[in-house]
């Protein structure tokens, strides 16, 4: 009589209510932001049906009358679209890689600064411009660069050198927009680097000086590899708002200044400037319309980055 093989039984599936009831207190724990997000994020999804109304206050958001594409014209008729989504990408690609070459850079010299005190001191200075609004920020600017009573052509003044015209040099806003918005955010931006860098086992530096590794070897081979992860991360998040942002930086420096707007411009300014025009008419609908453009086109542009990550390595891609 032959022995049967006795086959290893299959373990059995867990359930969706199974694994519930597992992590009931995580979940209960993440139920707050869960709420704040279905409220503050999903709930407010509704009024994008604005885009497609002639939205009136007395009807509301669903008796409006429905106009179906229309209100997306007013933007693109204008002659103004192409000219401001260019823009609008290319200043913000500008923000996200100079921002990422100082953020990494300050968190760089920071981690390498041995003294605490100096080291908190100096990153609470940097991140201090994060908090000052960007109505002081232009503020700051104008009596930097204006023209009459400015601080730099008052300087140039008592060395008998013309006053520059900064407020009609769009070249020089090109470089001062980056710089502003590289100084407001750089500290703050440094932040998630320098943590990267502080759990880094000081194993890894202390063999590498016993081999006779320079700082820049170390920051190269040590440091940077390991915050490659963090930065993949970092960028894939910001390449979804390359479509929108900056707004109210733009506004705030640029104002109205028709020498400027014309070559240094986004979007969300451009709707700034329209929703606070002189005659005080605000078409909410046309407003929604660029805004889900903007937010649509965000959306299809970070699938296709995260999904050409996640072609190339998996582990780096956001899902």
């Amino acid at each position: 009589m032959t022995e049967q093989a006795v086959l290893p039984m299959k373990p059995k599936k867990k359930g969706f209510f199974y694994e519930l009831n597992k992590s009931k207190s995580l979940l209960i724990m993440l139920l707050p932001a869960v709420v704040f997000v279905i409220i503050f994020n999903y709930a407010p999804m509704a009024g994008v049906w604005t885009a497609f109304t002639q939205f009136r206050i007395a009807d509301g958001i669903f008796r409006s009358p429905f106009v179906g594409l229309s209100n997306f014209q007013f933007f693109f008729r204008s002659g103004e679209a192409l000219r401001l989504t260019t823009m609008t990408v290319g200043y913000n690609l500008v923000f996200i890689v100079t921002g990422l070459i100082w953020s990494v850079g300050l968190a760089l010299v920071l981690s390498e600064i041995r003294s605490k005190l100096f080291k908190r001191v100096s990153h609470s200075i940097i991140f201090l411009p994060h908090f000052i609004s960007w109505v002081v920020i232009a503020f700051m600017a104008f009596n930097l660069f204006n023209t009459r009573f400015g601080v730099i052509n008052s300087i140039r003044a008592d060395f008998g050198l013309e006053a520059i015209e900064f407020y009609s040099s769009p070249a020089i806003w090109r470089f001062l927009i980056v710089a502003f918005s590289n100084w407001r955010g750089v500290g703050f931006g440094s932040i998630i680097y320098l943590a990267v860098l502080t759990g880094i086992s000081p194993e890894y530096y202390e063999s590498a000086k016993v081999d006779g590794a320079t700082l820049w070897q170390r920051m190269r081979h040590i440091s940077i590899p390991f915050l490659w992860p963090t930065i993949g991360i970092l960028m894939l998040m910001a390449v979804a708002g390359v479509f929108r942002g900056g707004g109210d930086m733009f506004f705030q420096l640029i104002q109205r200044n028709p020498m400027l707007t014309r070559h240094v411009d986004v979007i969300d300014a451009y709707l700034i400037r329209v929703m606070t025009n002189p005659i005080g008419i605000v078409n909410f609908s046309m407003l929604t319309a660029v805004g889900l453009f903007q937010q649509v086109s965000g959306f299809i542009l970070i699938m296709i980055v995260n999904g050409a990550v996640r072609w190339k390595n998996s582990d780096n891609a956001l899902f």
